[in-house]
């Protein structure tokens, strides 16, 4: 799952939502000193990348994408999956995509000070990209993938990947709400205990 998912799977707790956000960017050290609160966050998205990556659906949504983009497919899948819950967000959630955004913001911001340098460099220029609602337009998705093409050290081809998507929309939202909600179930588990 990529940043909207981690966000918005977070048990409605702030500290889980930073944690569960900046989990991807932190190294070991940089967990050395986290309150406990925002652990428990990084130990959620710990638990929701593991759900995800052996679950069929998402295995199968991956398959599509193997041929032409190899080990960096699971990627791809991840930002496809942020997407299907951009294009079916009513379906899990009362409240409108861009209020919900719009309150995650000033969350991230007051909690800078826990945050990693490897995301303090960047957290600024990613709430003011409206980063959260990037895939909700074919041009900023493009942009997205664009942007990973650059970040990647081997041939990734993600710029192409657009119109695979389009071309395989329908399979992937069908695949991502057969899992999601297997998904929503075992995040709610792990919060009540």
């Amino acid at each position: 799952m990529n940043y909207l998912a981690h966000v918005y799977l977070s048990c409605g707790n702030e500290e889980l939502m930073v944690g569960n956000f900046i989990t991807d960017f932190c190294r070991n050290k940089d967990l050395e000193n986290l309150p406990s609160e925002i652990m428990e966050g990084v130990e959620l998205h710990k638990v929701i990348d593991s759900f995800t990556d052996a679950h069929p659906m998402w295995q199968k949504s991956k398959q599509t994408f193997v041929p032409t983009h190899g080990k960096y497919a699971a990627v791809l899948v991840d930002m496809v999956y942020d997407i299907c819950l951009i294009n079916n967000w009513s379906r899990y959630s009362g409240e409108k995509l861009a209020d919900f955004t719009s309150a995650v913001y000033p969350i991230l911001e007051k909690h800078k000070a826990v945050m990693p340098q490897k995301l303090l460099r960047k957290i600024d220029n990613m709430i003011a990209d409206d980063f959260l609602m990037k895939y909700t337009t074919k041009e900023g998705l493009q942009s997205a993938l664009e942007y990973m093409d650059r970040r990647t050290r081997f041939p990734s081809k993600f710029a192409q990947a657009v119109d695979e998507i389009e071309n395989n929309k329908q399979s992937l939202n069908d695949e991502f709400n057969r899992f999601f909600p297997e998904l929503i179930a075992h995040v709610e588990a792990h919060c009540e205990c």
